[in-house]
């Protein structure tokens, strides 16, 4: 038997999501078996099922260069704020003009 992870996609632009895992002697009946356990009602409209031997676990070790950078990651409110200040100020601009 070989350990498989499954991940689950939702209709639209959402990411995939780890779901679970299963145990199955084939990919075949991985896929099978990854369909009737997780995605019975509709759960997602994509699947994904990899098998555990298969993933490349990179360790902390290795991405600990990056962990100071927060920098590099924002939610997009400083840009939707910049957005938002300047159509407010081209707004005041144009009603100074009249």
């Amino acid at each position: 038997m070989t350990i498989y992870e499954v991940f689950l996609k939702p209709a639209g632009r959402q990411e995939f999501r780890h779901a679970g895992a299963l145990d199955a002697a084939t990919d075949e009946l991985a896929l099978v078996s990854a369909r009737e356990c997780y995605v019975r009602r509709g759960e997602g409209d994509h699947l994904w099922v990899v098998r555990r031997d298969n993933i490349i676990d990179a360790g902390s070790e290795f991405v600990a260069p990056n962990a100071d950078k927060p920098h590099r990651h924002h939610s997009g409110e400083a840009v939707a704020a910049r957005r938002r200040s300047l159509r407010e100020q081209a707004l005041t601009e144009a009603d100074d003009d009249d």
